[in-house]
């Protein structure tokens, strides 16, 4: 679900190619599962291997990752844990959600409706185990660092970026910004021409930057109003928020009353599943790990061809180009002709 600060928050648009140099700590199961809803056939089946596994989520880590560092960018995928229990109610309601979607799909391909089988088809993807283990096996083989996270891969990344370790988050939700993160930017993983669901319109997704303390002084409240703000709204610790309560009304009422509990007396139908304060906790308080590190390596080419050709069926003259963009991407890291710069 993420929180739904889009209306509150300053966002500047810049290019992929601004980025070159820059370090950014992905949320990786935001990523795969964005690979797993967009890279499909037209009507609406991932891409599988000859056994039957998918492979949707490998061919967007590849030939996205690929992009990104061909022009100079050093990603960092963060996994995620064990999530806080808070977060049950909202693994129900995506699990319910994607049971109904499931349900829409097969009704509308079963009818021969091909472009609704296909944006019903989208809303029904499940990251499996063996998915996440299949994508550090193949970052391994990359060459690209990943981290595992205690808990949530969002305040991980947050954590990174705070220590300096990273100098962006990139999701496409803004729970990064309730987690601390300093820059937070979007659309890194889906950037591009993307044809709008049942529609024959195609538009340019551009990535933006978002950062926290714009988003404060713009609004006029402290970090930790902000995530007050965020609670009000409903998070994916408190999915439903308070009843009929926006963006704009939440930050006016944290702005005249200071927090969530002087704000009470003047909501009605004010109805939280736990005290505030746990929930905040979880977002000003994270469950993150010092114990990683980060290392840009050379590709093992062979490997990889092994791996995703000779298993999972890929077209090893493309996968190849691809890893020729990867090493003209290190190559012209910030002007360098030396993979130095890119392993510093």
């Amino acid at each position: 679900m993420g929180v739904n600060l889009r209306d509150l928050v300053p966002k500047t648009t810049i290019s992929l190619e601004s980025l070159s140099g820059k370090s950014i700590a992905i949320d990786a199961y935001n990523a795969l599962y964005q690979f797993l809803a967009i890279i499909r056939q037209p009507d609406g089946t991932p891409l599988k291997d000859s056994g039957g596994r998918v492979t949707s989520h490998l061919s967007g880590l590849l030939y996205r990752t690929s992009n990104l560092v061909e022009l100079g960018i050093k990603p960092i995928y963060v996994f995620d844990g064990t999530p806080p229990a808070l977060k049950e109610v909202e693994i129900k309601r995506r699990m319910k959600a994607k049971e109904q979607a499931t349900a829409l799909y097969e009704k509308a391909l079963s009818e021969g409706r091909m472009e609704e089988a296909r944006m019903y088809a989208q809303a029904t993807s499940r990251l499996k185990d063996y998915m996440a283990e299949d994508s550090k096996k193949l970052l391994d083989l990359m060459g690209i660092p990943w981290i595992q996270a205690p808990s949530e891969g969002e305040a991980q990344a947050a954590f990174l970026a705070k220590r300096g370790d990273a100098d962006y988050c990139a999701s496409q939700d803004y729970d990064s910004l309730l987690f601390g993160a300093p820059r937070l930017v979007r659309n890194v993983t889906i950037s591009g021409r993307r044809k709008l669901p049942s529609k024959n319109i195609y538009i340019e997704v551009i990535p933006e930057v978002v950062e926290l303390e714009n988003v404060l002084k713009e609004c006029g409240i402290t970090y930790e109003q902000l995530v007050d703000v965020g609670i009000l709204i409903g998070t994916d610790f408190n999915p439903d928020g308070i009843e009929g309560l926006g963006p704009k009304t939440a930050l006016k009422l944290i702005k005249e009353h200071g927090n969530i509990e002087n704000a009470m007396p003047h909501l009605k139908n004010a109805n939280f599943p736990v005290e505030p304060q746990r929930i905040r906790e979880i977002f000003l308080h994270p469950k993150v790990t010092e114990n990683y590190k980060i290392e840009w390596k050379e590709p093992d080419d062979e490997g990889i061809v092994s791996f995703i050709c000779g298993e999972r069926d890929f077209s090893e003259d493309r996968v190849r180009k691809a890893l020729e963009k990867m090493r003209e991407g290190t190559k012209k890291l910030k002007g360098k002709t030396t993979l130095e710069k890119w392993f510093s």
